[in-house]
């Protein structure tokens, strides 16, 4: 885990959905590394919460992730 991961709170959550990745400069598209289902261990103040139908979300981006739960 990268230093700073320590000295942040950080959370545990499990994907519901990805996108298809980051787009470079180019046009080109970096897949993600996690996949719909995976259990991760996330930032405590990097995700945007949202709520949807009455369910509260929260929306990542791969750096807010510091791992995956296997």
């Amino acid at each position: 885990m990268p230093e700073t991961a320590s000295k942040e709170k950080s959370e545990e959550g499990k994907v519901i959905a990805v996108g298809p990745g980051k787009k470079t400069d180019d046009g080109k598209i970096i897949p993600v590394s996690v996949k719909p289902g995976d259990k991760v261990l996330f930032t405590k103040y990097g995700p945007s919460e949202i709520k949807i139908d009455g369910k509260e979300y929260l929306i990542a981006t791969e750096s807010d992730i510091l791992a995956i739960i296997e």
